[in-house]
């Protein structure tokens, strides 16, 4: 442990939901910031091997998948993260393993977290409904559309789902992660 990690998470589990396209930061920076406060984290996602990051106006790097969707149990995990980036969510939201997956966490009331254009894969759960959410504002009708209270804040939380709307935010979404993981579960979400 490093002098600027601690051990706030310790013992806790988070799965990453991405494929390729996802916004490099938007996953690398919550992926380290969580394992930087003791959390386990696993990328989770459509195929083995590793996916690649779109990095502002090109591809990234790559980052290695620990597990395909097929294989991950909500029961295995404390939260669940969404990063962004236009191609990733458009990709996830049209797969059904991972709708199903990301719906199992919704209404299990544990931490779900999404940013920039990561609230696409939420609003295919169809469980957005009346919830309190901000996104990138391209998504902001989307949400609307879905039912959902939006609004322009750097994070807005709504009994344990999180959601910001593009990289500025993301040390305020990592901080709330861990505060909301650190509070537990909330009621079931339906």
């Amino acid at each position: 442990m490093s002098i600027f990690s601690s051990d706030k998470l310790k013992g806790k589990k988070i799965a990453i939901v991405a494929t390729d396209g996802f916004e490099q930061v938007e996953l690398t920076e919550p992926k380290s910031y969580l394992e930087g406060e003791g959390a386990e984290v696993d990328v989770i996602s459509l195929k083995s091997g590793s996916i690649k990051g779109w990095d502002k106006t090109d591809w990234g790097d790559k980052v290695d998948v620990d597990k395909v969707i097929g294989e991950a149990r909500v029961a295995d995990y404390d939260a669940l993260v969404l990063p962004g980036g236009q191609i990733n969510p458009d990709k996830l939201r049209v797969e059904q393993d991972v709708v199903n997956f990301v719906g199992e966490f919704m209404r299990s009331g544990k931490v779900v977290a999404a940013i920039c254009h990561g609230p696409w894969t939420l609003i295919e759960t169809g469980l957005v409904h009346g919830k309190r959410m901000t996104s990138f504002p391209s998504i902001k009708t989307d949400l609307k559309n879905a039912g959902a209270q939006w609004e322009d804040s750097e994070v807005v939380v709504d009994k344990g789902l999180i959601t910001s709307r593009n990289p500025d935010d993301i040390p305020a979404f990592n901080k709330k992660i861990v505060e909301e993981i650190l509070e537990g579960a909330h009621a079931p979400r339906s």
